[in-house]
């Protein structure tokens, strides 16, 4: 479940990316966060195959919640990751334009 979430994701990512005409959000960032974290899970994946065989295909329900937790929260930090880059590369000015605005005051 962690492989599709994760693969899920960075394809959705990488769609968004290749169809912009700028990259003002550094998606590519979050394209590689994702890809590795899919190549991560794919070898994990192979071992685990090789050394279960076909008792790898039969998981019991707790195990698929846990590994979709597990998948859900490999999205989640790979975009805490990617926003806390975007706020201090701010390829707007966005953050130092509030940072003067508070100053000001």
């Amino acid at each position: 479940m962690t492989l599709l979430l994760t693969v899920f994701a960075a394809i959705t990512v990488t769609a968004i990316w290749y169809n912009r005409k700028n990259d003002d959000m550094r998606l590519g960032i979050l394209c590689f966060l994702y890809w590795g974290a899919s190549i991560m899970w794919l070898v994990d994946a192979l071992f685990e195959y090789f050394e279960d065989g076909a008792d790898f295909f039969n998981q019991e329900l707790s195990a698929v919640i846990n590994d979709a937790f597990l998948g859900l929260a490999v999205i989640a930090l790979g975009l805490v990751i990617w926003i806390v880059r975007l706020l201090i590369s701010d390829p707007k000015g966005s953050v130092r334009r509030a940072i003067r605005k508070q100053a000001s005051h």
